[in-house]
């Protein structure tokens, strides 16, 4: 028998092999795929912006069906996909609710903060804070080399007169890019529950904040003292309010002596003055 076709019998042999292999083995690891993954596609806009967080439609849809994300989680789509979503995955959807929104957690801006030297290098967050802890005497605060709003992909963000990231709640999302973008935490979603927050990281003592900055919290515990609801705790001499216990009585706004506490909405402002 000539070896050329004894060359292809025993390829053809392998091949078959090989296949029957493979046709088990493809059988035998199947992962079954929820329908309603396919159903969710569908109905998702297709954009695959990443906005929501997720790598792509896809990687949301798998999200909601596991229960990771909610079924509001797409910031193009809104509240008609929302809509859609909750009828495939079985659940009410309350258009009512509002979307979480950005803030910027420090108020430390060229005004009020105090440098350790001018940097020129890379404008990057994440390479200036690698430089000796960054050239802000603060290393827990904003450095406003706009990682968050490069990474914004709805136009939300900008650097402002004062050298800090500003945020525009008319076009927020609410889909987290900049939460990923800041290396030191400084942006949080923030929802409804929020009406009075601490807007500083700063963990050091008292004396060291305000040698860095003029409206860092000093830990002094004056607005846990005075809090009537016992919202506000100390943890390594940070201000800690819980949303959940907070009323917006303003006292603790009132009494910061550093000015760090703030109102989230300016509605929240008014109407303390008023109760």
């Amino acid at each position: 028998m000539s070896p050329i076709i004894i060359a292809l019998a025993l390829l053809g042999i392998m091949g078959a092999v090989f296949g029957a292999i493979l046709a088990f083995a493809s059988k035998k690891l199947a992962v079954d795929t929820d329908p309603r993954v396919g159903e969710i596609l569908a109905v998702l806009p297709g954009a695959n912006c990443g906005a929501c967080g997720y790598p792509g439609c896809s990687g949301l849809a798998e999200a909601i069906v596991s229960g990771a994300a909610p079924v509001g989680a797409c910031p193009v789509g809104k509240a008609a996909v929302a809509a859609k979503i909750a009828a495939i995955m079985g659940v009410e959807y309350d258009a009512n609710v509002k979307p979480k929104k950005a803030r910027v957690i420090c108020q430390g801006g060229k005004a009020e903060r105090v440098d350790r030297y001018y940097y020129m290098g890379v404008a990057d967050c994440a390479a200036a804070g690698m430089l000796n802890g960054g050239p802000k005497m603060c290393e827990y605060g904003c450095l406003g080399l706009g990682n968050c709003v490069r990474a914004c992909m709805f136009g939300a963000l900008k650097i402002n007169d004062n050298g800090l990231p500003e945020v525009d709640p008319d076009r927020c999302t609410g889909c987290g890019a900049c939460v990923q973008a800041c290396p030191r935490g400084l942006m949080k979603l923030i929802d409804e529950t929020y009406r009075v927050m601490v807007l500083c990281k700063n963990h050091d003592k008292g004396p060291d904040v305000r040698k860095a900055c003029k409206v860092g919290c000093i830990g002094c515990g004056i607005c846990a003292k005075n809090c009537p609801e016992k919202a506000i705790t100390l943890t390594d001499f940070l201000a800690e309010i819980d949303p959940a216990k907070c009323t917006a009585c303003g006292i603790c706004v009132e009494k910061c002596p550093m000015k760090t506490i703030k109102f989230v909405q300016e509605g929240e402002k008014i109407k303390a003055k008023v109760g």
